[in-house]
């Protein structure tokens, strides 16, 4: 019994890694949100003025513009760890009994959730950082 106890153990913590690391992922690809698409998204609307606030509020915002390579790069390894972490857990068996079955799908899902979001908070903030400039240039 032990031995199927520490196995159960192991895959719990196995998921738990993968919707950790998806979190991380969500947190840093966000970072690229507050450093280009945010400042950018309020000088498009003409909200300049709450740019400049936002900027005396958080002036680390500054140094997240000018170091967007930085930035962008970490997020960039961040997700793909995050990616390798879902692959390798996508079709990780989950434990028999009902109870803890349902928690590790449920984690599954909402893991593979959180990951979509951080690639699309990815997407946003290269278009806003690389691309939306050279459209207007």
């Amino acid at each position: 019994m032990k031995a199927t106890n520490g196995m159960i153990q192991s895959k719990i913590a196995q998921h738990q890694q993968s919707w950790w690391s998806g979190l991380f992922s969500l947190l840093a690809s966000s970072g690229t949100l507050v450093c280009c698409a945010i400042p950018a998204l309020l000088v498009t609307l003409g909200a300049g003025a709450a740019l400049s606030s936002l900027v005396s509020v958080f002036p680390q915002i500054v140094w997240l513009s000018e170091h967007k390579p930085l930035v962008f790069g970490v997020a960039t390894v961040a997700m793909a760890l995050a990616g390798w972490l879902q692959w390798r857990a996508r079709y990780a068996p989950c434990p028999v009994d009902p109870a803890l079955r349902d928690i590790c799908l449920h984690t599954r899902k909402i893991s593979l959730r959180i990951y979509i979001a951080s690639v699309m908070c990815l997407a946003v903030g290269v278009f806003f950082a690389f691309i939306a400039p050279r459209l207007t240039s």
